[in-house]
């Protein structure tokens, strides 16, 4: 257990807007709806709105029988001033579940973020609709 955050100029995976938002029906998974519950506890200190809906976790990857979880996210700009700390409080959250003993969180740039990866929701609570 522990942070372990890496920091990365990019990933691998080609990523658009966040599948987890817009194909998968949390309601079909629980424990995956659990996390996404935790997630939404998090937000982005200079934006009032939680860090899924501003569309910040690319890939969400869980292991219930390892008790692992995985998770690949950006920030809204590499100058964020919480890049050091945001790890960290979504490594807590996830493991506030009590379903995981081991969650990694990655923080990758590419693609860097924009406001096409916000939910309709989160454009609606800024005023961007």
């Amino acid at each position: 257990m522990g942070i372990r955050a890496f920091f990365t100029g990019h990933s691998d995976k080609a990523h658009t807007a966040p599948p987890e938002h817009s194909t998968r029906n949390d309601e079909a998974d629980p424990l995956r709806a659990q996390v996404v519950s935790a997630l939404k506890t998090v937000y982005d200190p200079e934006i009032p709105v939680d860090i899924w809906e501003l569309g910040l976790v690319y890939a969400l990857e869980l292991d219930p029988a390892a008790r692992r979880a995985r998770i690949e996210m950006t920030l809204t700009a590499p100058g964020c001033p919480v890049a050091g700390e945001l790890p960290g409080w979504v490594e807590n959250a996830v493991l506030s579940t009590g379903d995981f003993d081991d969650v990694e969180v990655e923080l990758v740039w590419d693609p860097p973020w924009n406001q096409e990866m916000m939910s309709a929701r989160a454009r609606l609570e800024l005023n961007l609709l």
